[in-house]
């Protein structure tokens, strides 16, 4: 009679130990990395989304100037996304499937305005079609009127295009790499002329990488705020972006915050949907292996040298002029006046270099920079180790809530942290923008780290375990060590994006705080061009050579 019990139990002792066997420090470690995205992540999204969820300010949404905002902002979103991802897909398919003279070059150059901070470029491409720049002054004195002034809805489309392309040529790129160039060989074997081919084999097999690349590039260019408010404010063109750092900084608005709020979460929303959308595209997309025989470029003979020509000065236009406009507006003596000799002068960037307000800038961007990037790196290592190597839900919903804010706009992010500021004894502290470049960036490093992992089989660990290593032990001698490299880029990335972002830093400025990309924006508001351009040039000369450098140790 009592045997029956004690044979009952014996199992459920056997599954207690088990089960106090499997909570090592594993586990402990993922709790930890979710409390971290816990606080960094959802606290954040939950704020405004409470703020928000009482529905008292969604009539704001019917006004006239949210209206006009949201229009202004989806026009331009979508504009610019339909014309990068045209001028992308082209570039990718000059450089990747024809013989092109000097793709190389082209490559790197085409490239490197995703380098750029967007606010950087449209204060470089006022003095190449601002009113004052000297092609506009010589045209207005030859024909009456400028050839083309940059401000307004056509300029903003225009450099979103210039500064989102790349991120389609990418993506059209690692495309191309996935079409076995046996199809398109069939095709030219068949009769099909370069065009027929391109049009009836090569294009409709990219149709979902050109899906997708038009919703993260208009998902991106909806929340932009440097463009809009350098290029669109001055002929009263707002967006969104624009017209909640008006709110905000407005004293006549009641309840901002939530207003903000408000507007957030349909921004929050709108990207979701979007993204949902090209998970979905992605998923449906057909996977097709690829081809081991050697790409067959596409000779374009006759046109071979005019389509050079063509495409090095475009090129050039997009990159190189823009340097030499900020390098030119920092050397004249004024805006305006003709280039020559006697108008140059190095006052401007002996002034933007010992100039208070920026030097305290760029100390607090420095300072904000290392610090989001080791709090980043640690965080992106462990996650993106965890995520790939651990199994079951908790790593699975680690890596969906790591990877999140990826689909949220940079305004949202701030306006959160703006909520939670006072009830975490944040408001009028740089460390809330600290808080908002871990939210952000995270993801960055997270990405960097997962990507070599799961390319590389987990043998080694299974090794280490075999050898008597525990499951936390094998990732931290094994996993973490292969993954460190990926994850220090990741980190050097973060750094360069968080020194020179303005986003964040516009909406969550206060006393004390100011970063390095709000003063270069407060001296082209406050109208010091010069000292605006020259330290524009030294942040694009940086950034370019800090991006290149970390993105080809990590290639």
């Amino acid at each position: 009679m009592t045997s029956a019990p004690t044979l009952a139990a014996r199992p459920a002792s056997g599954r207690s130990r088990g089960d106090a066997r499997r909570l090592d420090g594993v586990d402990a470690v993922t709790a930890g990395l979710w409390i971290a995205c816990g606080i960094f992540v959802l606290l954040p999204i939950g704020a405004i989304l409470f703020l928000a969820g009482g529905g008292r300010h969604f009539s704001v949404l019917l006004q006239g100037d949210v209206l006009e905002a949201a229009l202004n902002s989806f026009v331009s979103a979508t504009s610019s996304a339909l014309l990068a991802v045209a001028v992308g897909t082209v570039f990718a398919l000059l450089l990747d499937r024809t013989d092109l003279p000097g793709r190389r070059g082209l490559r790197l150059l085409a490239l490197s305005p995703l380098l750029m901070p967007p606010f950087v470029g449209a204060i470089a491409w006022l003095g190449i079609a601002g009113p004052s720049s000297p092609v506009n002054v010589w045209w207005r004195e030859t024909f009456g009127a400028p050839l083309w002034v940059i401000y307004g809805a056509d300029g903003v489309i225009a450099l979103l295009t210039i500064h989102s392309y790349p991120i389609v040529m990418l993506i059209v790129s690692a495309a191309l790499r996935r079409i076995p160039s046996d199809l398109e060989h069939a095709a030219r074997i068949g009769g099909a002329g370069p065009v027929r081919t391109a049009a009836t084999i090569t294009v409709p097999l990219l149709r979902p990488a050109l899906l997708s690349s038009f919703i993260l590039v208009a998902v991106g260019n909806l929340a932009d705020f440097g463009i809009p408010s350098i290029i669109g404010l001055p002929e009263r063109y707002v967006t969104l972006a624009t017209l909640v750092y008006r709110y905000l900084q407005s004293g006549t608005v009641d309840e901002p915050l939530a207003i903000v709020a408000t507007i957030g979460v349909v921004v929050l929303l709108v990207a979701l949907v979007a993204l949902a959308a090209n998970a979905l595209i992605g998923g449906r997309g057909r996977e097709l292996d690829t081809s081991n025989a050697v790409v067959e470029r596409l000779p374009l003979g006759r046109a071979r040298a005019p389509l050079g020509v063509a495409m090095w000065g475009l090129v050039l236009a997009i990159t190189v002029l823009p340097l030499l406009a900020l390098g030119t507006q920092t050397l004249l003596r004024a805006p305006g006046v003709p280039l020559t000799w006697e108008n140059l002068t190095l006052d401007h960037l002996a002034a933007a270099v010992t100039s208070s307000t920026a030097l305290t800038g760029a100390a607090n961007s420095v300072m904000l920079a290392t610090l989001a990037a080791v709090i980043c790196g640690v965080l992106g290592l462990g996650i993106g180790v965890v995520t790939s190597r651990a199994r079951g839900r908790a790593a699975r919903g680690l890596a969906a809530t790591a990877t999140l804010p990826q689909a949220v706009p940079g305004i949202v992010i701030a306006v959160a942290w703006l909520v939670l500021a006072p009830a975490l004894g944040l408001f009028n502290t740089p460390w809330l923008i600290l808080a908002a470049y871990v939210t952000s960036f995270t993801a960055l490093v997270v990405q960097a780290v997962v990507a070599p992992l799961e390319a590389t089989p987990a043998s080694a660990e299974e090794s280490a375990r075999i050898s008597g290593a525990g499951r936390l032990r094998a990732l931290v001698d094994i996993s973490s060590r292969m993954a460190l490299p990926a994850a220090v880029s990741g980190a050097v990335i973060v750094a360069v994006t968080a020194v020179r972002e303005l986003t964040l830093s516009v909406l969550l400025l206060s006393p004390g705080s100011q970063t390095l990309g709000v003063a270069i924006f407060s001296f082209q508001q406050a109208g010091a061009f010069s000292t605006a351009s020259a330290w524009s040039l030294i942040v694009a000369i940086l950034g370019i050579a800090f991006i290149g450098l970390a993105t080809r140790h990590r290639n």
